[in-house]
Order: structure tokens, then C-alpha cells, then sequence
């Protein structure tokens, strides 16, 4: 697929993609798709065993999030393009729905949530007292929230499929190849300094950058990118425990969000079983240790709104660690996805902060990044 140069280790191709997440594969499958020759280069052993295979595989409505941002506009067609693309293809997903839950005082928020979704295009049901009742009877509350369009989806599945149509269509995924240094070079390309097993220098006249937690310090090693453009960049640990044995639940329990997240919440995966997670740790840099006594805290948490939750059949599961542009006293940031106009550098586009809903939107921003570059 490469070309190389007679008389030195220097590769050229036309369109390189960096991290082999599930929005890195998205991405390179539809810049293959379109014609282009597509390196996609990932610093791990394997694809998506960053950001992608530490999350909640939720396929999310497009609730929260202000009116159109990006997180808003791309997760509402993503979530709907993610669907279509499951189907048609047959990869496992479950359109179970979720309810948010609150008591007291939270109420008020339920009614702000329900308004923002609105203006996002997403309509909820508000359900209090015996109608709610009916529909949950294991949970306490004084109202919920239901958003039917969200559900769960098998991540590993989705990036296989992603990764096999970008091969169809003549594009390369090599693994352990970090990309150490970018330049700019005078001939209009762009030069990466690719070390691992076996480095090289690859010339290519396109890059995106979506390394996930990488992709800021890839910025810091970019000759000729202006140090304006690079974000601060936080990180919000999240921890999950799963739950062993039986539960009596068959959709998505959220508390109200809290501050960086969405609250400790019940997910399942595709053979039903439950997990709860995350919740938000800012640490100073990624670790993705889990320490079972936050167990405690779990199900104090979760006993609010499910009282019979048996605390000795939490157990340690996994953590994530989100990107963030914005520390904890503030509220919101949204997906930064800079191309030439805001950097200046044609055919280069940066994917910042892509934490929640990035699974979720992942064939948005694919159509999103296609958009930035044009054919």
C-alpha cells in the first residue's frame, strides 16, 4: 500500500490516521470508502483497547448536552447512524432504553433535562407515582425520565466491522507503531517519525489525529503546529463494578448527572448482566487502577434509588479515564475537532476531549472529519 522512497526508510501515503479507537476506525473506514489510500497507525498491541474498551457501551440519546454543540449534534446522528449500521450488518446491539431517576429535590431537574433534550431533537417521558411504579418496582423514586432510544452495543463487534470494511476498501491498520514526532515539511507533506519494533519515517499530504488520551501530547511533538492551538487537557478517572447474579432489570438506570459525569449508574452488556460505573476521580495523569473498597461508596450511592442491592456481589470490574477539556468546577466543554481553520495546516485535523458520547458518534464525527478535509 505504501510507497517508499529507493535510497532511505522514508514511506509516503496519502491519508494516515492516528489511534485504532472506535472514532480512529470510523474515521479511516470512511476515508476509504471516499478513494483514499489510509494508513491507520495505533501505538498499542491491538485496536481499541484505549478509551473504546473502557466505557459503559451505551448507545446514548443526546440528552444532556447544550443545543448545538457538537456533542449534542453528533451524538443524535450518531446514535441514529450507529443503529442503521448495526442492523444492516447484523452486529449485536439492544435498543433497551433508560431511565433517569430522581428523588426530592431532583425533580426540577428531570423537567431540565426533559427541556434540553427537546431542543435536541429528543422527546422523554416524564413518569411519577403509580405509572412509575408499574414500570419499576424495585426502584424508589419520585419521578424518572425515560429515553427509549438509548441502548447498548458491542463495541469489539462494532471495531471489527469498522476495521474490516476499511480494509475492504484497500486501507492498513499496523499496531505498535507510536507516532513520536510530526513535522511539517516544505513540500507540502507532512513528516511522522513512527518508532516501535520497527520505525520509519512516513510522509503522508493528510493526518488525523485521534489518539485519544494521546492526542494532545501528539501536539506537543508537531513542528510547525502554533502553540495556540493546543487545549489543556484533565483527566476524570472512572472506575466499574460489576454485579454478580441475578437483578431484576432489563433497561438503563442513571441517577441525575453529577459534576464531570453522568452519576454511578446500571448498564448491561449484551448477555444482560449488570455493571455499575462510572464514577469521577480527577487524577493528575492515566491510571487505570480500580480499589475495591469504592465498592462502599457504590452502593451507598446505589441504594437510594435500588435499597435491595446486595453490596457483596459488587466486584471490581475495570477504569476508564476520560479526556477532559475542563477542570471540576466547571460544567461542560464539547468535542474539539480542529481542522485548517482553526490551526491553519491543510489536511489536519485534531480530535480533542472525545470522551462521552465518542462511541456513540463515532460514524458522525467519520462524516464530520470527511467534511473538514473534502475529497
Amino acid at each position: 500500500m505504501m510507497n517508499s522512497d529507493a535510497n532511505s526508510e522514508t514511506f509516503h501515503v496519502q491519508t494516515v490516521v492516528i489511534g485504532a479507537g472506535v472514532v480512529g476506525l470510523a474515521i479511516a473506514r470512511k476515508l476509504a470508502h471516499e478513494g483514499r489510500e489510509v494508513l491507520v497507525l495505533e501505538a498499542g498491541p491491538r485496536f481499541g483497547e484505549g478509551l473504546s474498551s473502557r466505557n459503559s457501551e451505551v448507545v446514548h440519546g443526546g440528552l444532556y448536552y447544550p443545543e448545538g454543540s457538537l456533542k449534542a449534534t453528533l451524538c443524535v446522528q450518531g446514535r441514529r447512524a450507529l443503529y442503521e449500521y448495526c442492523e444492516t450488518r447484523h452486529l449485536p446491539f439492544r435498543k433497551c432504553g433508560k431511565w433517569i431517576v430522581a428523588q426530592g429535590g431532583e425533580v426540577e431537574r428531570l423537567t431540565q433535562i426533559q427541556d434540553q433534550a427537546r431542543k435536541n431533537g429528543v422527546e422523554l417521558d416524564l413518569l411519577g407515582g403509580r405509572s412509575l411504579l408499574k414500570q419499576l418496582p424495585q426502584v424508589v423514586a419520585d419521578a424518572a425520565l425515560h429515553s427509549p432510544e438509548t441502548g447498548i452495543v458491542d463495541s469489539h463487534a462494532l471495531m471489527l466491522s469498522l476495521l474490516g470494511e476499511l480494509e475492504s476498501a484497500g486501507g492498513q491498520l499496523i499496531c505498535q507503531a507510536p507516532v513520536e514526532q510530526v513535522v511539517n515539511d516544505s513540500d507540502g507533506c507532512y513528516g511522522l517519525t513512527v518508532g516501535g519494533a520497527e520505525p520509519c519515517l512516513l510522509k503522508a499530504t493528510e493526518v488525523v489525529n485521534s489518539a485519544g488520551l494521546g492526542a494532545v501530547p501528539l501536539v506537543s511533538n508537531w513542528e510547525g503546529m502554533p502553540a495556540n492551538s493546543l487545549p489543556t487537557q484533565r483527566f476524570a478517572r472512572g472506575v466499574y463494578f460489576s454485579y454478580s447474579g441475578q437483578h431484576p432489570f432489563k433497561s438503563l438506570i442513571y441517577p441525575v448527572p453529577e459534576p464531570g459525569g453522568l452519576g454511578v449508574h446500571l448498564t448491561l452488556d449484551m448477555a444482560g448482566q449488570a455493571r455499575f460505573g462510572p464514577d469521577v476521580e480527577w487524577i493528575d495523569a492515566p491510571d487505570y487502577s480500580v480499589d475495591p473498597e469504592r465498592a462502599k461508596a457504590f452502593a451507598k450511592s446505589i441504594r437510594k434509588w435500588w435499597p435491595e442491592l446486595d453490596p457483596d456481589r459488587l466486584q471490581p470490574a475495570y477504569a476508564g479515564v476520560r479526556p477532559k477539556l475542563h477542570g471540576p468546577d466547571q460544567s461542560f466543554a464539547d468535542f474539539r475537532i480542529d481542522g485548517p481553520d482553526v490551526h491553519g495546516l491543510e489536511g489536519v485535523v485534531h480530535l480533542f476531549g472525545i470522551e462521552s458520547p465518542g462511541l456513540t458518534s463515532s460514524l458522525a464525527i467519520a462524516d464530520h472529519v470527511a467534511g473538514i478535509l473534502k475529497p
